[in-house]
């Protein structure tokens, strides 16, 4: 069995066990997993490798790439913003940025960036990696870009588009970037190790992802909307570890934590407002999250899926938890974010090998079915 580090309650030895033997396995080359319950952090496991020839070890404060588990700290900004009643999830988006009522656009409203139901999640001009640091060029191609399907009818997942949209909207309302609005509002008050866009002073602690075979985007049809929303905006596993990406604020792919910051920082949506001694935001905003706004076959994942307030729901599709007020969301390659609040946990699983999935992940799949085994 690998050498595991860090904290867990004795209830949770099965949890401990499970992670030890992915790593021992090579399931994991390194990784970290995390859980709080009532707002108190249960469990804080770190353990294996940063690099494949397995000398450097991963540390307590390694902070990796976590892909698109970032996307549930851009709803935590916009939750925020709707809780201090400057925003409505109903309001039209072009009334914060009128910019963006071009093309059809002029009905689209809050929800449906949320949701990924705008119909923006490619964009029509094929976008270099690089040229994805432009933050005015994404948003003003996104503003004038016409709708992939009628908004608000279907999600199609925004792979990276919904970054960039509901940055802009955060940036048009605070006068902030998401980043520095994240990090001042809420990362700061809950002490929690986590960036969008990372100062060069962190990097030393950055672990780089281990691709899979390839690293490419995930395959589908040519011509299909899957196709399309992979083909751009679009930066290969490999081009993380480059310092532009790090630097970048690119919110619905590039944050950087462990499972540790990922789990704190949700846990104020698990407790319905407050943890850690830290009131987000009010019980009915959070419980807000939960109730389902759109629901069915996602025309970029091709899976069943039902959303709430940006996140996914807990449903028969996906079925994550045994309670009925659960939602989740999961980075590219395996990281994972799972927010329960009729147990008042969340739980996070941070890696630095990635599987080729998009959508669930073996690894983290047997994690939190032992926590609910636990309870």
């Amino acid at each position: 069995m690998a050498d595991v580090f860090g904290q867990c309650d004795s209830r949770f030895s099965a949890v401990r066990d499970i992670f030890a033997d992915n790593l021992a396995s090579g399931a994991d080359l390194g990784a970290s997993f995390a859980l709080t319950i009532n707002g108190e952090m249960v469990i804080d496991l770190w353990g294996g490798y940063l690099d494949e020839a397995q000398v450097e070890p991963w540390q307590e404060d390694t902070i990796v790439n976590v892909w698109s588990t970032t996307k549930t700290m851009s709803f935590l900004c916009v939750l925020l913003l709707a809780d201090r009643g400057l925003l409505d999830f109903d309001d039209a988006v072009a009334q914060y940025w009128p910019e963006f009522a071009q093309n059809g656009k002029e009905n689209v409203k809050i929800w449906h960036l949320m949701n990924h139901a705008a119909g923006l999640s490619g964009m029509d001009k094929i976008m270099t990696p690089d040229q994805m640091y432009d933050w005015e060029m994404m948003v003003s191609l996104l503003a004038a870009q016409a709708p992939w399907w009628p908004p608000g009818s279907a999600t199609g997942y925004h792979a990276i588009t919904q970054g960039y949209l509901l940055g802009e909207l955060v940036r048009r309302i605070t006068g902030k970037t998401m980043g520095t609005f994240f990090q001042e509002e809420i990362a700061t008050p809950l002490d929690a190790d986590f960036f969008i866009g990372v100062p060069d002073s962190e990097f030393s602690r950055i672990g780089k992802l281990v691709p899979f075979e390839g690293g490419a985007a995930p395959s589908a049809e040519a011509g299909t909307i899957a196709a399309r929303t992979f083909s751009s905006p679009f930066a290969p596993a490999a081009h993380s570890w480059t310092p532009g990406w790090r630097r970048a604020e690119i919110p619905a792919a590039n944050g950087h934590g462990n499972a540790r910051s990922v789990a704190k920082l949700q846990a104020p949506l698990a407790c319905k407002g407050s943890a850690f001694g830290v009131k987000l935001f009010s019980q009915d905003t959070a419980e807000s999250v939960m109730k389902p706004r759109i629901s069915g076959t996602d025309l970029v994942l091709g899976v069943p899926l039902s959303f709430g307030l940006g996140f996914g729901l807990n449903s028969e599709a996906m079925p994550l938890s045994p309670n009925k007020n659960a939602c989740y969301w999961g980075g590219w390659g395996g990281s994972v974010i799972l927010v329960d609040q009729d147990a008042a946990l969340s739980l996070s699983f941070v890696m630095n090998k990635m599987h080729d999935s998009v959508v669930g992940d073996p690894r983290s799949l047997k994690l939190i079915q032992a926590v609910y085994n636990a309870l």
